[in-house]
């Protein structure tokens, strides 16, 4: 486990969202699952209390906190996607058994999770050194909910 280590908050559901996200990406793992030696506020002994798990990575931990706290959009997952197909991929798995699409890449998991699905090629037309370009750029994305890089390009070019 690293230094620093996100601890997510889940209602017991932690090792279904562990392995769910692990299973995404390339890189990605579960470390670690511990069971809780005593009874505890939203469990009992011998429940998953916490999982280590590795996305892409980065170490992180899910703990079966309760129903007390909920995810909100203050904290979010921000994916680097190589081309439209890993957009449409990671996109489509996230959303799916309850994920809700949001707006301009965001979308939330079926566990509350925020996540952007954002395709290399928004950043790059964002960060043209036109910035008449980069303006088509933003203005397009706003107006999308999954990020259509090919409208994206059209934008750009002033179609």
């Amino acid at each position: 486990m690293d230094k620093i280590t996100p601890c997510l908050w889940f209602d017991g559901n932690a090792e279904e969202a562990a392995n769910f996200y692990v299973s995404l990406l390339p890189d990605s793992r579960i470390d670690r699952v511990l069971r809780s030696p005593a009874d505890y506020p939203s469990g009992s002994a011998g429940d998953v209390l916490t999982v280590e798990f590795t996305l892409a990575g980065r170490s992180f931990m899910g703990l079966n906190g309760g129903p007390e706290f909920k995810f909100t959009e203050a904290v979010s997952f921000s994916i680097d996607c190589e081309n439209q197909e890993e957009v449409d991929r990671l996109w489509d798995a996230l959303i799916a058994d309850g994920g809700q699409p949001v707006q301009c890449s965001w979308l939330r998991d079926r566990f509350g999770l925020s996540w952007q699905i954002v395709p290399r090629r928004l950043t790059e037309l964002m960060h043209d050194p036109d910035p008449a370009r980069a303006k088509r750029a933003m203005e397009s994305m706003m107006t999308m909910v999954k990020i259509d890089v090919a409208e994206l390009e059209r934008a750009v070019e002033g179609g």
